[in-house]
């Protein structure tokens, strides 16, 4: 089975709230998983500690086993020192008008 740890969106309706997951990758995004190893709230402020909690020894563990990682996930993961490659994407900064406006030229 492969396996991937990414995010479950919880939360209401404009107040996003995401678990970090270890899942089926082939299952949809906010149905069952295998185990809840952290979670993320966009909606603290970047500088507070509580905004990615991460379980680092469930994530080790897991990383041992060889599973997937999410891009944003792996941005965590990173951060946070349990992974030292670089994700495969880099987050843009600036507004979607910004972004476009710099790819047309």
């Amino acid at each position: 089975m492969p396996t991937t740890i990414r995010m479950a969106r919880a939360g209401t309706k404009k107040r996003p709230y995401y678990r970090i997951v270890v899942t089926n990758s082939r299952s949809p995004r906010d149905s069952k998983f295998i185990e809840k190893i952290g979670t993320y709230n966009p909606l603290l402020a970047a500088e507070d500690p509580k905004r990615v909690s991460i379980d680092s020894e469930r994530a080790k563990y897991w990383l041992s086993t060889g599973v997937q990682l999410s891009d944003r996930v792996h941005v965590f993961f990173n951060r946070a020192g349990l992974v030292d490659t670089k994700p495969a994407f880099k987050p843009a900064k600036g507004s979607k008008k910004e972004q476009k406006a710099g790819a047309a030229a």
